[in-house]
């Protein structure tokens, strides 16, 4: 098979998902891609996790989206993934779950603010929500449409997705994503560990606000760009 590195790492990040709490049953989904063999990987629709084999990954072309590796029907999110890598050329992974903080926050149509340097270390800023699909882009394309207006959020609002690598999706949950599939998943996690704990502040202090820029520029930035001085060299 010519694409068992890639699909080893999927399925490994997929497992991931469920070993983090991250997803129950079959919901959600991790992919990643060769972009110099120009190809995408993703869990197979609605099979189980504890089911999952390597072997059942699919991979598929990132120019067509056709199947060339793989007898099961990919994910129903594809299109969704697709559209991510093709709209924001430097992510490697993409994960989807239906986490419970971070599903909250979506289906309150709430965006996530940075409450405190947790948040900053891994997202510059708040975690923004998209906004609601119209009813002819639910009927027509739907999962395309939820990648376009991911895209959209955050070329409307000039975010950097290299800086701010996750979205909430209103109504329906959180999208992450990073350099590598095991980056995405880290940062999958991690948006689920922030969103709870900006609930539980919520819980504190309803009044609770975001904190100061210059806090939250000395955390992400020590830790990320040419500045940064966080951990070994």
């Amino acid at each position: 098979m010519a694409f068992e590195q890639l699909k080893e790492r999927v399925w490994r990040a997929n497992q991931g998902l469920i070993e983090n709490d991250l997803v129950i049953l079959s919901w959600g989904n991790a992919s990643g891609i060769d972009r110099s063999a120009g190809v995408m990987a993703i869990k197979p629709s609605g099979v189980p996790y504890n089911k999952l084999r390597v072997e059942d990954i699919v991979v598929l072309s990132l120019a067509t989206g056709e199947v060339v590796e793989g007898k099961a029907r990919p994910s129903s999110d594809t299109a969704t993934h697709l559209h991510l890598y093709r709209a924001f050329p430097t992510i490697g992974g993409v994960v989807h779950a239906h986490s419970v903080y971070a599903t909250a926050f979506a289906q309150s149509g709430r965006e996530l603010p940075c409450l405190g340097t947790t948040h900053a270390d891994t997202f510059y800023g708040t975690v923004p929500l998209t906004r609601q699909l119209t009813p002819q882009e639910i009927a027509d394309d739907y999962e395309l449409n939820t990648g376009k207006v991911i895209e959209e959020t955050f070329r409307t609002r000039k975010l950097n997705p290299d800086q701010i690598p996750a979205v909430l999706v209103v109504g329906h949950g959180p999208f992450a994503w990073g350099p590598t599939t095991e980056k995405a998943l880290e940062n999958a996690f991690i948006l689920e560990k922030v969103a709870m704990m900006a609930i539980n502040t919520y819980r504190v202090c309803p009044e609770a606000k975001p904190i100061p820029q210059e806090l939250l520029d000395k955390h992400f930035l020590r830790k990320h760009g040419p500045t940064a001085y966080y951990g070994q060299r």
